[in-house]
């Protein structure tokens, strides 16, 4: 875990990486309600995945949760992002775009290979440095329960 905050503000917007200010429910439900990749997920997993990531982002408007996002990294040679959010009411007003300007420019994310995967917003990672695997065959996956 980092220890060091980071923070951002327009207008009556906020992202920081203070988890004391992330509301576990809105993460929680999004995720488990809303997302395609983490549909039913538990909130105690959801907690564990907060807890465990190097980084955590909470989108705030009007000290409202709005939006979240996490990294893993090891601050030199890896790092992924994972769980990118806007509330749907939220979307559509350049927030996501601001929230992954913000994540890429941090210095613990300024690493060799930093990977993500989505199903849909390609166009968007691809606007900070993103692209597709130029050799897959490499990677390889195990998955779990």
């Amino acid at each position: 875990m980092i220890s060091t905050i980071y923070e951002e503000r327009k207008g009556d917007y906020l992202i920081s990486t203070d988890r004391s200010l992330l509301d576990l429910d809105v993460i929680h439900r999004y995720l488990s309600q809303e997302s395609y990749w983490a549909k039913g997920i538990a909130r105690d997993q959801v907690a564990r995945m907060i807890e465990h990531s190097s980084l955590v982002f909470g989108l705030y408007y009007q000290n409202r949760q709005i939006g979240f996002a996490r990294v893993m990294t090891d601050t030199v040679r890896f790092a992924y992002l994972a769980d990118v959010f806007v509330l749907p009411e939220f979307q559509g007003k350049g927030l996501g775009k601001w929230l992954v300007e913000f994540i890429v420019s941090l210095p613990e994310v300024q690493v060799k290979k930093f990977l993500l995967a989505t199903r849909d917003a390609h166009s968007l990672y691809a606007k900070y440095g993103f692209e597709p695997l130029n050799q897959p065959e490499k990677f390889m996956r195990k998955l779990g329960k």
